[in-house]
Parts: structure tokens; C-alpha cells; sequence
């Protein structure tokens, strides 16, 4: 056991200003509607401030949930700061952005708090991205000051029913990384008893055989029991041990929620929770050993309520954020989010030129991918490869073929068949100031991550620029070329395009497809990279390398074939079967391949429908609600003056795609369909 010895007097200021914390915003703020959410913390303080005591390495980290505020007071947030995050006010972590539970402290000389989410279970495999990061630093990049540095993930016992929390168990008992699961288990989750949760209502319990997991059982009520167990558990995780799970039994002495009346307790129940609260637990506790009299806590009781007074005066001086700020954070505008991604490391790459100096013979697109992944890779030591399939077999498609033979099996590896997992870990290792490049096998496989991945997307926003995790998702999108179904075939780029934060790369060819990937791993900002499977290794898709240092400027369409009669917009697959049809009608029609989705080129669009005065805008994604439906508004809203007939759209019906060939090709615009359609136009 270690010799670290716990300052049982602060531990009871913090306990008590936890408290009465909330009682004020119970009882005042929330009847005055200043505070519109509140997640009352009372019965979990004491487990919570003396986890903290331990987290001291300068590279540790936590991921926290909506009732962690004592942990977050004893990690340095100020009362002020609390109150005023509760009150929607400027100067927080939040800048009135997001609610006053979910908070985030960016690492100053310690630990880092890691950005919360509203979802339950969400911070688990973030953790234990970190927490391989810090492995990552330590083994890979020699960065011995990293040693010793674990992750922990709070949660309370509903939250081991999701799927982060399995699939983070999973990672880190595979990789034996240094992660703490810190459970609080109060037995219910909303108004649900734990044993819907678990069965038999105790994870520990149902843990004690899992293969690479110490499992530890305690009261989180009983001041010497709680950290006792807090201690060995960490001990554990920092000697390298592997993972922990440590399971606290602790009182919910308020509702879920502030207007939750726990009636779905019965009487007894609720009088043995206010028996174990371990407010007054400690507060015997401290007199027994003769740390603090009655007297004193009383004194201290009181020295706490006029703190919080001042708080809170403080706290309603504090302004309101300014509303005009609200857009401001979506993606990266120049300026450093203090922590998270490669610029706050001084260790991104400049951005190239977008000048193309191509050399040998044509490629196909899935060789282009992989050659910029190995040049980047190459280039940058913090660059990591991963997802299902990728190491030794190289990928499914064979984006990352030898690639594990080249830089080693910590920076391209294979993980478990969890999207959850493969996107969650990225945020922890994003966050450490790694650029994680998972590979999704194909867009439909992504859905299971969504979650994440709208996580991902607002974490700049939602912490005011506190924070970024610039990840590179590569997705294999689209039917293949030889055959179709609803599981491999999805396009499906209009979903992401509502996934706030993220840029969408799309490229038709292997030239572009080098200068958007480089463009993405150089950037600051989370982006989804599409790989069309119908283009990966046939003649369409094929150009010759562009150069190492060639970068694509997102935003910016290309100008396939120039015409004065009609533009027609696409981009991935349908681009060559507009080009096609275009050929039919020499001089009248201009093609645009967009090239990216987030952000669209407007701009040009617009030019160009101004100077034709006609429109089709062709897709794979599904017609309802495709992306091609915001083209279309832009153009009627921006150009309807300059149209000379009405936009047309032509995507694939509102159905999958189907397995049989004869039925996929039925369903795809077809070279015929678009060749049409243009005709009609060109009639009109």
C-alpha cells in the first residue's frame, strides 16, 4: 500500500462545498429558472474527491459524466465557475454552449478532464483511447515522462448497460492498458433499479472472471473502506498491471434530475440511503480520529456557506456569452484549441501546394490511398492506422497492404469488430495529441459509431475551442463493381452532412484522392473520408500520383467539361456517368464534380447555373432528403432569377440497393437515365 497520505480536512471542505453547491441550486436557482438542468450529486462526493487525490501524473486523464462535479471541484473547478457553467454564463468551459453538468478542464500542468458527453456511456472508449495513447507516447515516440499516466472513466451503474462501456472493456482488457472503470453504483439508473441494469445488480460480481481485469467491490460510503479500495485500485493501473474495474456502492440522495421525486422509492429504502450519506459518515469519521470536532466542522460548515455566497454573486456578475459568438468553434478558424489533434503539439505538417506534379503511370485510387497514407505515415510519427482487418491482411479493400510490415504494429493495427470501439478510441487518442486514421469497412458498418461520431463533431463547439479531436475516417462507400447489396452498398453522405463538425471528402479519382486525403491529414478538423468501392481499383478511377506534397483545398469543385447550356453537379461514382452522357451533347453542358460535401462549393455552382440556366444534379445517395436536395434549394433560393427551367435531380429511388445485379443497375443512374434527363433539359 502506498504511503500517500490523504488530507482528510480538505477532503471534507470539498465534500461540503459539493453540497452545499447543490443545495443552493436546488434550492434557489432552479425555483428562480437560472438554472434549467441540475444533476444533484449528493451521496456520491466522497468517492469522487478521493479519486481525485490520486490522479497526479501530469498525463493523467479523466472522462467524466453529468454527476461528477465533486471530482471536478476537487480537480480544481471553481465554485464560481460551477455555478455560473449551471447559469448558461461566459467564462466557463462551456461558454453557455452546452449544459453546466457536462464539463471539461484542458490539461495545464496535470490532469486533463476530457471533454464530457450528454450520452450515457459515451466517455468510456475515449478513455480508453487515452489510455493507449499513453502507451503510444511512451513505447512509440520515447516519451518516458509519459510512464506511470492512467485513464479513468466515471460512470454510474446504469451506464454499464451500453455499448461503450462493453466495447471499451473490451480494449482495454485486449491491449492490458492502464484504465480505471470507476463505478458508482447507486442502484438505479433514471428511476430503473440496477438489477434491469445488470444482472443480479452487481457488475462487479458478474466481472470477477474476465480475463486481464482486476475487479475491486466497496462501500463508496465508508470514508477508510472507500479509500482503501480507490488506492489499491489506482496502485494497480499505474504499475502497469492492466485495467481496473472498481464498483463503490453510494446513496442517490436526490433524484435523477431536479424534478425527479424518487417515488418509485419506498419509505425504508430511502431512510437507509440517508443513513449511509457519507457526508456524515465522514463527518463521525473525522471526530472519532480527532481530525475534526464538531466545532470545527460546524466552522467549516460555515466558512464554506459564505464561499459559496460569494460564488454565487461573483457567478451572477459574470456575463452572458455574447449570441452573436454561436457559430463560432463549428471547425477550425485559425485559432488553437488549447488541447486535442496535432496543432497544439507544434506537430502538424504544413499544408502543401495544390499544384500536381504527377509522375509514372496511372494508379488506381485505392493505390493513391495507400501511398499517401505510407508518405504521411512516414512523415509524421504520430499518425496511427487501425481498424478491422488492417494489419496483417492489409484491409478489406487493401488500402493498408505491408503497411504494419513498414511502421510496426502500434501504429497500424487490428482491433475488435466494435464501431463504437474503433471511433470512441479515436476521440481518447485524438485528444492526446495523436491524428488516429480508422477505417470503417464500409458506410453502412459506421452506424453502430454514430454516437461517436456526432460527439466527435462538436467537441470544438461545445467546449469553446477547449478542445478538438481531429480524426480521419476512412469509409469505403457505394456499390461494388461487380455487384451490389443493402449492407456494403450504402452511400449515405446526406447523414453525415447533418453530423455537425465534420468536413466529407468525396473524390471520383486517384489524383484527388491523394490531395483530399493529404488536405485531411494536415487539417484541424474531423473528417470523413469516402472511398468509392466501384472506383477503387477500376479504370475510372485512375490517374497518375500527383506528387507528395500535393493538397487539395476542400470547398473548391473541378470543372470536368465546360458547356453553355446546362451544368450538371455530382461527385464520387456518377461523376464518369455524367461525363458520359455529357459526351453526347458536345458544348452544351457543363460537368462539376463537387469533390467535397462539407464544405460545398456554392460559389461556382452558382456561376455556372447562372451562366447556363438549367440544372441536374446527380447522386447514388437516396432522392429523399439526399445531398442534392440542398443544392437544389441553394440554387433556386440564389439563382431562380437566371433559371431557365426547373432543377432536376436524378439519385437512386428510395430503396437499397439491391444484391441482384439486373436490380442494382435498374436502381443506379444510369448512363441512359442521365443522357435523358439532359436531353429533356436541353429541350426545355
Amino acid at each position: 500500500m502506498s504511503k500517500f497520505q490523504i488530507d482528510w480536512q480538505e477532503v471534507a471542505r470539498l465534500m461540503l462545498l459539493s453540497r452545499e453547491l447543490d443545495l443552493v441550486e436546488e434550492e434557489l436557482l432552479v425555483p428562480q429558472g437560472k438554472i434549467k438542468y441540475q444533476f444533484s450529486a449528493k451521496g456520491h462526493e466522497l468517492s469522487q474527491v478521493l479519486l481525485a487525490q490520486l490522479l497526479d501524473h501530469p498525463h493523467d486523464a479523466a472522462a467524466v459524466y453529468y454527476r461528477s462535479r465533486p471530482f471536478l471541484l476537487a480537480s480544481g473547478l471553481s465554485p464560481a465557475t460551477a455555478l455560473a457553467a449551471g447559469m448558461a454564463r461566459a467564462n466557463t468551459p462551456r461558454q453557455g454552449r452546452d449544459t453546466g453538468v457536462v464539463f471539461n478542464i484542458p490539461r495545464q500542468t496535470g490532469l486533463s478532464v476530457l471533454p464530457a458527453s450528454g450520452n450515457v456511456g459515451a466517455q468510456f472508449t475515449p478513455a480508453a483511447g487515452w489510455a493507449q495513447a499513453s502507451l503510444y507516447y511512451r513505447n512509440v515516440l520515447g516519451e518516458s515522462d509519459w510512464a506511470g499516466a492512467i485513464a479513468v472513466a466515471h460512470g454510474g451503474d446504469g451506464s454499464t448497460a451500453t455499448n461503450g462501456f462493453w466495447a471499451a472493456l473490451n480494449i482495454a482488457t485486449t491491449l492490458n492498458l492502464p484504465m480505471l472503470f470507476f463505478i458508482e453504483d447507486n442502484h438505479y439508473g433514471l428511476s430503473v433499479p440496477t438489477d434491469l441494469q445488470t444482472p443480479g445488480g452487481n457488475i462487479a460480481a458478474n466481472l470477477a472472471s474476465f480475463q486481464n481485469l482486476r475487479v475491486i467491490d466497496g462501500d463508496g460510503s465508508d470514508p477508510r473502506t472507500a479509500w482503501d479500495a480507490i488506492q489499491t485500485a489506482v496502485e494497480h493501473v499505474r504499475s502497469g498491471e492492466g485495467p481496473c474495474l472498481l464498483r463503490l456502492e453510494v446513496p442517490r440522495l436526490q433524484g435523477h434530475t431536479f424534478i425527479d421525486d424518487q417515488a418509485y422509492k419506498d419509505p425504508a429504502e430511502l431512510e437507509a440511503e440517508i443513513r449511509r450519506d457519507p457526508l456524515k459518515q465522514l463527518k463521525s469519521y473525522l471526530s472519532r480520529r480527532g481530525i475534526l470536532s464538531t466545532k470545527d466542522w460546524n466552522a467549516l460548515q460555515a466558512a464554506i456557506r459564505e464561499q459559496i455566497a460569494a460564488a454565487l454573486e461573483e457567478a451572477e456578475d459574470t456575463p452572458q456569452p455574447d449570441p452573436d459568438t454561436a457559430d463560432r468553434y463549428l471547425f477550425f478558424d485559425g485559432t488553437s484549441p488549447q488541447q486535442g489533434g496535432l496543432r497544439p503539439e507544434n506537430a502538424l505538417p504544413d499544408l502543401g501546394s495544390d499544384s500536381s506534379q504527377p509522375s509514372g503511370a496511372r494508379i488506381k485510387l485505392i493505390d493513391a490511398v495507400r501511398q499517401t497514407l505510407e508518405t504521411e505515415m512516414a512523415l509524421n510519427p504520430r499518425v496511427l492506422v487501425f481498424g478491422e482487418d488492417v494489419g496483417v491482411k492489409g484491409g478489406v479493400h487493401g488500402a493498408t497492404r505491408d503497411m504494419q510490415t513498414h511502421f510496426g504494429s502500434e501504429r497500424v493495427f487490428d482491433t475488435s469488430l466494435s464501431e463504437e470501439g474503433i471511433i470512441g478510441r479515436s476521440v481518447g487518442l485524438a485528444l492526446a495529441g495523436l491524428l488516429p486514421v480508422p477505417e470503417i469497412q464500409f458506410r453502412k458498418y459506421a452506424d453502430p459509431a454514430y454516437e461517436q461520431l456526432a460527439d466527435i463533431g462538436s467537441i470544438r463547439w461545445r467546449t469553446a475551442n477547449n478542445f478538438a479531436a481531429p480524426v480521419v475516417v476512412r469509409i469505403p462507400v457505394g456499390y461494388g463493381k461487380t455487384t451490389g447489396d443493402p449492407w456494403h452498398s450504402v452511400s449515405g453522405e446526406a447523414i453525415y452532412a447533418h453530423t455537425l463538425g465534420w468536413r466529407i471528402a468525396f473524390p471520383s479519382n486517384a489524383e484527388d484522392a491523394v490531395g483530399l486525403l493529404r488536405t485531411a491529414l494536415r487539417g484541424d478538423d474531423p473528417t470523413f473520408f469516402f472511398e468509392h468501392r466501384a472506383l477503387l481499383d477500376t479504370s475510372a478511377g485512375r490517374r497518375p500520383y500527383p506528387g507528395d506534397g500535393y493538397c487539395l483545398p476542400f470547398g473548391v469543385a473541378a470543372s470536368l467539361a465546360v458547356g453553355d447550356e446546362l451544368t450538371v453537379i455530382s461527385w464520387g461514382e456518377t461523376v464518369h456517368r455524367c461525363l458520359a452522357a455529357a459526351q453526347n451533347f458536345s458544348g452544351q453542358v457543363t460537368v462539376l464534380d463537387l469533390r467535397t460535401i462539407i464544405p460545398w462549393d456554392k460559389g461556382t455552382v452558382l456561376a455556372s447555373v447562372r451562366r447556363t440556366g438549367k440544372a441536374l444534379i446527380v447522386h447514388e445517395d437516396t432522392l429523399t432528403a439526399g445531398f442534392g436536395a440542398e443544392i437544389s434549394a441553394s440554387i433556386a433560393a440564389e439563382a431562380f432569377t437566371d433559371l431557365d427551367a426547373p432543377i432536376q435531380r436524378l439519385a437512386t429511388p428510395d430503396i437499397p440497393i439491391p444484391y441482384n445485379v439486373p436490380m442494382m443497375e435498374a436502381t443506379l443512374p444510369s448512363v441512359e437515365k442521365i443522357t435523358g434527363v439532359i436531353d429533356e433539359l436541353l429541350s426545355f
